[in-house]
């Protein structure tokens, strides 16, 4: 039996998205096969038709899958009303000048967080955990665990209970650990993300909230372990909360007036 149309659309949509993750090199059909949990020859086959219709692109050389130029065109149509992006350009870039770490700004969509900017500081040593277009779920790396704590109790109860991040992210990840960190989140005011992910690359983030006040948003800057020191660390997250604050209040004085 074919897929459903509900089906069909949730199989391209993962597929879109692993790419999205991985589009500044492009990737094979097996890491997309692989990222998505299809079958290759199904993978293919999505791939295949949604190429004829510009959606994705393919280099003739390597092979690798890259997305299309149609699906630019419609970004840029769609940019006019969800892109928020060059509201918050001047706040990644302050927070990169002034302390020399990278800063990023990364968006929730639906479980997980989108990075959308990254500008690196003057500091010669970089983390490359996060890049423009990486996704993470809720509760992984400092953005993702800075968005779910502001969220209800209730909606944090429901989303722990039905994700298991342990298998892909350690034991650091269960739902304990992760509670517990909401808990000195939300007392801090920002998320501090200690060398969780890659050891060593250190994260720490703020939430950008939407005119209704739900969390939508995050400014991050990352580094590696000996520039976040607890000494420091105050420091960094008044400047994160200080941006994010007055974010806030430029994309809901802008929400107000459309």
């Amino acid at each position: 039996m074919s897929d459903g149309p509900n089906a069909l659309v949730s199989k391209i949509g993962a597929v879109l998205r692993a790419l999205s993750a991985k589009n500044a090199a492009g990737a094979t059909t097996t890491d997309l096969a692989r990222d998505t949990g299809l079958p290759r020859p199904t993978a293919h086959r999505l791939l295949s038709s949604l190429a004829e219709e510009g959606f994705v692109d393919r280099d003739p050389r390597t092979g690798n899958w890259f997305l299309g130029p149609e699906l630019y065109l419609l970004g840029q149509t769609a940019g006019t009303r969800y892109d928020v992006t060059h509201h918050a350009r001047d706040s990644v870039h302050r927070l990169a000048a002034k302390t020399g770490e990278s800063a990023f700004f990364s968006a929730l969509r639906g479980e997980e967080t989108v990075c959308l900017l990254r500008e690196d500081g003057d500091f010669p040593i970089r983390s490359f955990v996060l890049y423009e277009g990486a996704r993470f779920p809720l509760g992984v790396v400092s953005a993702g665990l800075v968005l779910l704590a502001f969220h209800d109790d209730t909606d944090i109860d429901a989303y722990l209970d039905r994700t298991d991040l342990t298998a892909l992210w350690g034991p650091d990840h269960s739902p304990e650990a992760i509670r517990d960190r909401i808990a000195r989140t939300r007392h801090r005011g920002y998320a501090l993300n200690p060398g969780l992910v890659v050891e060593g690359s250190w994260g720490m983030a703020a939430a950008v909230f939407d005119h209704t006040g739900k969390p939508a948003w995050a400014l991050t800057l990352t580094g590696i372990e000996s520039r976040f020191k607890p000494t420091r660390q105050p420091e960094l997250g008044a400047l994160l909360l200080h941006e994010a604050h007055a974010l806030t209040r430029q994309l809901t004085t802008t929400a107000r007036t459309r």
